[in-house]
């Protein structure tokens, strides 16, 4: 009950709402929510501002659009909508989303959607929890809660203990109370984790969707299943790519790398695959890097060079 009292924001207020296809739209005075379940156990909350179109296209998830049964109750003071497993409850004055798992709380927006210096979307978390995600990164601790995570694919070479940015970045948070939000939207922003301390997640962007799926379960395996069932699964590979692979910083020349395979097929060690990372496009990797085209002078014949690959 404490954790659902606090006002979300003070100039933010219930006008009306329409339910429709099991879709809640919920009109207040700056804008409007959209909320939608996805399934029993994923919810999807976007916010447009008056004066903006929503846009509809997600660059992240896929349609799984499972069948749900979700139920809508409209009381004098608060709208409910909830499956078997997840609710959201709407206070309406003082205006409050708040979401809850089995009947106990979990998230609720602190003020929502506030636009200053940039786009950011605020929530209450409790103290105790400990988060993770938001991508490749190199910390002390797994747990990943008083950061401030920046929102940009970046390589870092030669990290040993530490990099804030590692190749890849997802706009996800897990929380030890097991559930993910996952903040849809493919612009550049940052994932603050609690950085201040104040019990408080946000989500910084600098534009697009204001839209973000609070995914539940009850094992890790199970959220990752959930995850993984909004954004696509991958398809099994195929056999060979579970073999052995040769593998270097770069092969020079074709002569290089016909040679290599032949001393594995001496040494009777199975190989499946062969990596040319560098140096097939170029004798440096400054000024060729990129370029799409054979290196002709070191690999004359690249597709004799394949095929005699592909028939071992």
């Amino acid at each position: 009950v404490t954790a659902l009292s606090f006002a979300q924001n003070a100039n933010r207020s219930y006008l009306s709402h329409t339910w429709k296809k099991n879709s809640l739209e919920i009109k207040t005075n700056d804008g409007s929510y959209q909320i939608k379940y996805l399934s029993d156990k994923i919810v999807e909350t976007s916010f447009i501002p008056n004066g903006e179109i929503f846009n509809p296209i997600s660059e992240a998830i896929i349609n799984t659009n499972q069948k749900s049964k979700v139920k809508l109750t409209d009381g004098v003071n608060a709208l409910m909508l909830y499956s078997k497993d997840l609710t959201i409850l709407i206070d309406k004055a003082p205006f409050k989303i708040s979401y809850l798992k089995n009947g106990g709380f979990i998230l609720s927006e602190k003020n929502g959607y506030i636009k200053k210096e940039a786009e950011t979307l605020e929530f209450n978390i409790t103290p105790e929890e400990k988060l993770y995600g938001g991508g490749a990164r190199a910390f002390e601790t797994m747990n990943r809660r008083g950061n401030r995570l920046q929102l940009y694919n970046r390589a870092s070479y030669g990290y040993e203990t530490h990099a804030d940015l590692m190749n890849f970045c997802i706009p996800m948070v897990l929380s030890s109370k097991m559930y993910a939000v996952h903040f849809d939207n493919a612009a550049i922003g940052y994932l603050d984790l609690d950085s201040k301390k104040d019990n408080t997640l946000v989500y910084e962007t600098i534009s697009g969707r204001k839209t973000y799926q609070v995914i539940i379960g009850d094992t890790w395996d199970e959220i990752t299943s959930n995850y993984t069932s909004l954004t696509g699964k991958q398809p099994l590979p195929p056999r060979w790519a579970f073999g052995n692979f040769s593998s270097r910083f770069g092969y020079h020349t074709q002569e290089e790398v016909e040679r290599t395979i032949q001393k594995f097929e001496e040494s009777k060690i199975p190989v499946d695959a062969i990596i040319l990372d560098l140096y097939w496009f170029g004798k440096d990797i400054k000024g060729t890097m990129g370029n799409l085209d054979w290196d002709k002078d070191n690999f004359p014949n690249p597709d004799k060079m394949i095929a005699d690959l592909s028939k071992k």
